[in-house]
């Protein structure tokens, strides 16, 4: 008998703290729209017992708001389930015949599988160095020392459109912003090298850029701001383009300062990073280096390899996760909802690759439960603030994803932010955070917060944010 009355009480205690968590949230909501920041802002959070789904709190669950980087949880786990946590991205060295015997080959092909950590700094096996050495070493077991035509980058898996709808022009310039390829270098990144001026208001010297951009004009108009104000430099461009603008102030300081920002044709840099190269190690070429896509945008014939010599792999799915949610890398989410498309079909389809790939997605999670109107959505990393997912969705697929055997590696790469396992967003007027905490009692939750349209310092409003969050610890 005091066993049982012992368990009603754990039950009636449990059932309580779950109400007076609810009441608490309430509250906090509350006070938060009164809040001058928040008077004209759009709030929606959801709350479920992460053991059980039931619902502990629900505000504006079921519209859909821009979740910018949030999104990526659900990018993540489409990934996990429809391309595999051990799927790698496998980048082909090939080969044609000579048209003169007194050559080795006629063309060098490097065939693009979109894979985004091509030339990536963040593991051995994929940086610069070693993948021309790869190439290198590949290309001298082979005895293959003189080309009688051209290097020949295929980059045109994904079609000559590498941007989805709704980028918008101050992003797509810096290095968050960097399009997705069929054939992507260095993450797509390029550091540019500021020299501060003397005094404040005095221009910014560009020194140089790594990797060097070749055949890429800088139109420089940064200039020196005050002592550690930081990076206010933004860059602006587009995919192919050839000029690039810069404006904004970097800090008045004695060294030299960096910004980042997008390769606008990654292929380019890589081809005569290779060349210099095969160069070096007297690997040499009668004729010149380009792209698929340069081809079929100046409607040049498209050359194919006849043959496969080597292949350079990519790591797993759930080591590019990992950097893809724990750093935000947009690159990825965008490779990854390229990749689940291509998976699907065996190719890409040009200009449409986008479209096609997200009704893949979204008739995934339909099987699952989430409405397709609740993932509104036009890429796969929140970049673009026409995306619209609910609280609702997010929540939903956090809960599914604790089912899954590839769960330790989602929960994993999650961010740790004010002592909360959450993935965080941040895009103009935008906050966003999405995850799971453990109570002090014990108790399990899944949330999801979401404010659009909010007032001032963004700073701000994540400290309001955080403080309610706090009352699920």
């Amino acid at each position: 008998m005091k066993t049982v009355n012992l368990f009603i009480c754990l039950l009636l205690g449990a059932f309580c703290f779950g109400q007076n968590t609810a009441a608490r949230l309430t509250n906090a909501i509350n006070v938060l729209e009164g809040d001058e920041q928040f008077k004209h802002a759009i709030l929606s959070m959801y709350v479920v017992d992460g053991k059980t789904g039931k619902v502990i709190y629900d505000k504006n669950s079921q519209v859909g708001l821009a979740p910018a980087s949030c999104q990526k949880v659900v990018t993540s786990a489409s990934a996990f389930e429809l391309l595999g946590k051990d799927f790698h991205y496998t980048t082909y060295i090939g080969k044609d015949y000579p048209a003169d015997n007194k050559y080795d080959a006629g063309c060098l092909f490097v065939i693009g599988d979109g894979d985004p950590t091509l030339g990536s700094w963040r593991w051995e096996s994929t940086n610069d160095t070693t993948v021309f050495s790869k190439i290198v070493v590949s290309l001298k077991k082979q005895k293959l020392n003189s080309f009688g035509e051209n290097l020949i980058i295929q980059d045109y898996l994904y079609g000559v459109t590498p941007l989805p709808e709704g980028w918008i022009w101050q992003d797509i310039g810096n290095y968050y912003g960097a399009a997705c390829f069929g054939f992507n270098w260095h993450e797509n990144q390029f550091d540019l090298i500021l020299q501060p001026g003397q005094a404040v208001g005095y221009p910014a010297e560009v020194i140089t850029e790594k990797p060097f951009l070749y055949d890429v004009t800088i139109n420089n108009n940064i200039t020196t701001g005050k002592p550690g104000s930081g990076d206010n430099g933004y860059i602006y461009s587009s995919p192919y383009s050839n000029v690039l603008f810069t404006k904004g102030t970097v800090p008045l300081q004695k060294e030299s300062f960096v910004i980042s920002g997008s390769i606008p044709n990654p292929s380019n840099v890589f081809k005569n990073g290779l060349m210099n190269i095969l160069a070096k190690n007297n690997i040499t070429f009668k004729g010149t280096a380009f792209s698929g896509n340069e081809s079929i945008i100046n409607d040049h014939p498209v050359h194919i390899a006849t043959h496969l010599i080597d292949s350079i792999f990519s790591p797993s799915l759930d080591s590019m996760n990992y950097w893809f949610l724990k750093k935000s890398v947009n690159l990825y989410g965008e490779a990854f909802l390229k990749s689940i498309w291509v998976k699907k079909k065996g190719f890409g389809t040009r200009e449409n690759n986008y479209v096609q790939a997200i009704e893949t997605v979204k008739d995934f999670w339909k099987t699952n439960g989430i409405d397709p109107s609740a993932l509104n959505i036009i890429d796969g990393s929140g970049l673009s603030p026409a995306n619209r997912v609910t609280t609702n969705a997010l929540v939903t697929i956090m809960q599914y994803a604790k089912q899954q055997n590839w769960f330790s590696s989602f929960y994993n790469a999650l961010p740790e932010i004010n002592g909360l396992k959450m993935k965080d967003g941040y895009i103009s007027g935008v906050r966003s955070f999405t995850g799971y905490v453990k109570s002090k009692t014990g108790d399990e939750y899944t949330f999801s917060f979401i404010v659009n349209n909010f007032d001032g310092s963004a700073g701000t409003v994540r400290e309001k944010m955080w403080k309610l969050l706090d009352i699920l610890k």
